[in-house]
């Protein structure tokens, strides 16, 4: 089970890797806490489909919600919607409030509640996820960790969340590094080595000028033969990602040769695991979970 905050996040953070799993015969679940409802249009070549409007609330949530089925037959994987509404991206000086009724505004164990019903019903084995920061301070992103967190701890504890399903203990929780300095910095160097203009030159700059701590990462999962579906579900997300731009900056010869891995912390294992030493990563999510399952 992948639980992500909008629509078109499951496409750019171990997309791949879902697709590699689903491909390989596992049960792959993307559960989509909100509609991408406040998401602004992010493809300057984007037309509104015939039958539809952008304008509401209601119609970015019609239109992301067929892009959002697109990019799930991408991927090969299934998709549940949890029915939050996007808390939208607050700027400003002050920053201004959250809109009423949002996502990130919805009390913990009320929010979390559909998601442990999700995962009873779909009684998941590993849980991806966004760790304590959301990956970027985008409140539904928080609060996605949070209620994911909640999930994974609740689930299969019979004494909460009554009405919700039998209980149901995941085994391990891991959470997304799509954009690690590590794999920054590989593919930047890369880039320029090729003699080629790299999209991440102001990134790495503005990185390290705001010492952002980096979260260690356990698990690379190799996924290069996967990157086709993985690009095939970011284009669906036709609103958000342009095809010309930032995702498909980089070569994708030169990425399989330098970065072919989706990157995860391993957050909590109910399984037991080896002992690795340093620079050493786990390559499958399953690690210790199938031997588990079998026995």
């Amino acid at each position: 089970m992948a639980v992500h905050a909008h629509p078109d996040d499951e496409s750019s953070k171990g997309a791949a890797a879902t697709a590699r799993y689903a491909a390989e015969g596992v049960e792959v679940l993307v559960v989509t806490c909100t509609g991408g409802e406040r998401g602004d249009i992010l493809n300057p070549s984007f037309e509104v489909p015939e039958g539809y409007e952008f304008e509401s609330i209601e119609g970015r949530r019609a239109v992301r919600r067929l892009e959002m089925a697109k990019a799930a037959e991408a991927l090969g994987v299934r998709q549940q919607w949890l029915g939050f509404v996007d808390s939208g991206l607050p700027e400003g000086d002050p920053l201004p409030p959250l809109p009423e009724g949002c996502f990130a505004l919805v009390p913990l164990e009320e929010a979390a509640e559909p998601l442990v019903r999700a995962v009873r019903e779909f009684r998941p084995h590993v849980i991806t996820t966004y760790d304590p920061s959301g990956g970027y301070p985008h409140p539904d992103h928080i609060k996605c960790h949070d209620v994911s967190f909640e999930a994974f701890a609740a689930a299969g504890d019979p004494d909460r969340y009554p009405g919700t399903g039998e209980p149901w203990e995941p085994l391990k929780l891991y959470y997304n590094h799509g954009f690690s300095m590590n794999r920054i910095r590989a593919v930047h160097e890369a880039v320029e080595g090729a003699g080629l203009e790299s999209p991440f030159g102001d990134w790495v700059e503005s990185r390290d000028a705001r010492e952002i701590p980096e979260r260690p990462v356990t698990t690379l999962v190799p996924v290069a033969d996967w990157f086709p579906n993985r690009d095939a579900a970011l284009t669906a997300h036709a609103s958000q990602i342009d095809p010309a731009g930032f995702f498909f900056a980089v070569p994708r010869d030169l990425e399989v040769d330098v970065w072919p891995w989706d990157e995860y912390e391993l957050a909590e294992s109910r399984v037991p695991l080896p002992e690795r030493a340093p620079g050493e990563y786990e390559e499958d999510l399953f690690e210790g979970v199938r031997s588990e399952v079998h026995a």
